[in-house]
């Protein structure tokens, strides 16, 4: 008689059932949005600039890196706060009881986490045509990658779980910080260093000096963290600004070049187009077309 295996059934500790909405948006310094509620969560992250954001007789100031989620039927609005801001905002019907660890939670995200997200948003632009602020529907594209709708529901799960594990452990004291700890903090760090340099030349080597660690040391942490090269999210942060810069429209693409420290408006048309697919001009086009 053979062994008699007992199939053991997996328990969910977030179960997302449904996907509403997914978008990206580039808000200008005078985006506001009066508000509305509605019978599904809603994630909302700053992924660059400052936001301000109601909820039902709560205001939050959300600056990047910061996440906040609106339960159902929570009255919320929107704005920009002095600063053009970059916020993915992903809604979703979730009835386990873990969701409402983050009823009127704000919660930054550590660096290890962001990467989730950057993942989450390339697989909706890979699965769905992008929506507009007025669409209600989710389309899919006719190429999306096999599994693609799955993974975008199991990346949000897992980020959703791996944020509440972190923010519980964040609440037990240690007398000695964790290896893990210490390199978020120098990812933190990092990050800190660039943002404050935006518009200055900065290097990988200057970083590395400034923090005392080795450039490959750096740049393995840093990588393993945010899935990103130093100089790649210098690029991208300068590029995130470059666009602001573009919405705002109070300057051509030569001063735009010079004010982020690029060596000259052919390179920085270069880089744009590439982390971009559309050049200076085209964005600028799509965006006052809106």
């Amino acid at each position: 008689m053979g062994l008699q295996y007992i199939k053991h059934k997996l328990a969910n500790a977030v179960f997302i059932s449904k996907i509403v909405t997914i978008h990206y948006f580039e808000f200008d310094k005078a985006f506001n949005f009066e508000g509305e509620k509605h019978d599904f969560w809603e994630m909302v992250y700053v992924d660059s600039g400052e936001v301000e954001i109601y909820a039902d007789e709560k205001v939050y100031h959300l600056r990047q890196g910061n996440v906040i989620f609106h339960e159902p039927n929570e009255f919320h609005s929107i704005r920009s706060y002095n600063e053009s801001s970059n916020v993915f905002v992903i809604t979703f019907v979730c009835a386990s009881k873990a969701i409402n660890f983050f009823k009127d939670r704000q919660v930054t995200v550590p660096s290890k986490l962001r990467r989730n997200i950057s993942e989450m948003t390339q697989e909706f632009f890979e699965t769905y045509y992008p929506m507009s602020p007025e669409d209600t529907e989710l389309k899919l594209k006719e190429d999306a990658p096999i599994g693609g709708q799955q993974m975008i529901r199991t990346h949000l799960e897992q980020f959703l779980i791996l944020l509440i594990r972190n923010e519980t452990d964040n609440r037990k004291m240690q007398i000695f910080p964790s290896k893990e700890s210490m390199e978020n903090h120098l990812v933190s760090e990092i990050m800190n260093i660039i943002d404050e340099n935006i518009y200055k030349k900065i290097s990988v080597d200057e970083i590395c000096q400034r923090l005392s660690y080795s450039r490959a040391y750096i740049s393995k942490v840093f990588k393993s963290a945010t899935g990103y090269s130093p100089l790649e999210y210098i690029l991208k942060k300068k590029i995130h600004e470059a666009k602001k810069l573009i919405r705002d429209d109070g300057h051509n693409f030569t001063q735009i070049s010079e004010m982020l420290a690029f060596d000259n408006p052919h390179y920085f048309s270069t880089v744009f187009k590439r982390l971009t697919n559309m050049s200076p001009s085209e964005y600028k086009t799509s965006v006052t077309n809106v």
